[in-house]
């Protein structure tokens, strides 16, 4: 009768192991609908790190299609964060990405008569690769 008993335990402790709980087979699904479920307004997707521009009126990825700008005074500690710059395929408006914009927008430049794109605070010097800021040079590419 004991061996009765204990197979028949057995079998109830083995039958329980092998069905998932409902809550991990709900907490999968869950996860399985956020995977991509990024999109913002305009569809880009931040997770394959899209962003909207107003250029291009389309889902880029800056890192690709922009030039990238660092820091001028690199932070003492952690990640180096770049600003990037697009150019209008007719070279008279630049696209500014800002890696401190919580909202993700971009800040549109006009090129002036001399040949430097501005707008209010930000000034992007194109011959030298250098994003002013204030008056005060932030960002600069490699130019060599």
């Amino acid at each position: 009768m004991k061996k009765l008993i204990l197979t028949a335990a057995g079998l109830v402790v083995l039958s329980a192991c092998n069905k998932p709980s409902e809550t991990n087979t709900a907490t999968a699904k869950n996860e399985q609908r956020a995977v991509g479920a990024d999109q913002d307004d305009h569809g880009c997707k931040a997770s394959a790190g899209q962003t909207w521009s107003e250029l291009k009126q389309n889902c880029i990825q800056v890192f690709n299609e922009g030039f990238r700008l660092n820091p001028v005074i690199p932070p003492e500690e952690g990640a180096v964060t770049s600003a990037f710059i697009l150019m209008s395929d007719d070279q008279n408006k630049a696209e500014l990405f800002l890696p401190d914009q919580a909202d993700h927008h971009s800040i549109i430049l006009t090129k002036d008569d001399k040949g430097i794109y501005e707008n209010g605070q930000y000034r992007f010097d194109s011959v030298k690769s250098v994003l002013f800021f204030n008056g005060k040079e932030q960002y600069k590419g490699n130019v060599e």
